[in-house]
């Protein structure tokens, strides 16, 4: 049954770590490298991993043998690896034959916006809310990624190429630090359940 508070509150925590507000430095450095990204791709491969995930994460994470905390710390390894690429101006991940598609897809769609944050946060929050109230609030935070996505470009002229490179840095210290915590808080986890 739908529930208004359910679905308010569940986009609130997805909207919270999915960021794709925040993530807008980072997105205008994907499309530099790659020409263009899809929109509407990412959207649609972020909302197919979220809502798969949903029903089938725990049990898939099960089944290979991964708990969610290595799951957390994995995506939380790799969120570091993006951001010193942004703090630091250094190419980490070679892209040389990255077409606009495959960007959309890879590291756009997942792990950036159907990251290792966000696919946690959708296991938590199974347990507190109705899968119909989830999947809602997974579409609805899907609306805003896509006008972001889609819109980019008047992201990119208010801010002007000073204004990317500067937030692109300040982003990326915010993006460590978050990936900081999400391997500090799950780390201990792993290493105190051996």
């Amino acid at each position: 049954m739908l529930d208004l508070n359910q679905i308010l509150s569940a986009f609130l925590v997805l909207f919270a770590v999915i960021d794709v507000i925040g993530a807008a430095p980072l997105i205008i450095n994907i499309k530099e490298k790659t020409g263009d990204i899809n929109a509407g791709l990412a959207t649609l491969v972020t909302s197919l991993i979220m809502i798969s995930f949903l029903f089938l994460g725990e049990s898939l994470l099960k089944f290979i043998g991964v708990d969610v905390g290595s799951f957390a710390v994995a995506g939380s390894i790799l969120m570091a690896f993006i951001a010193f690429e942004m703090i630091l101006g250094v190419q980490i991940f070679k892209d040389e034959d990255v077409d606009q598609a495959t960007a959309s897809i890879v590291p756009l769609a997942f792990p950036l916006l159907a990251g290792a944050g966000s696919l946690t946060t959708i296991l938590s929050i199974r347990a507190e809310y109705e899968m119909l109230n989830i999947i809602v609030a997974i579409v609805l935070n899907m609306i805003v990624v896509f006008v972001v996505l889609r819109y980019l470009y008047l992201v990119e002229r208010v801010l002007g190429p000073t204004g990317i490179r500067v937030l692109k840095k300040v982003f990326g210290i915010i993006l460590l630090a978050i990936a900081v915590k999400l391997f500090s808080s799950n780390a201990a986890l792993l290493f105190s359940a051996s």
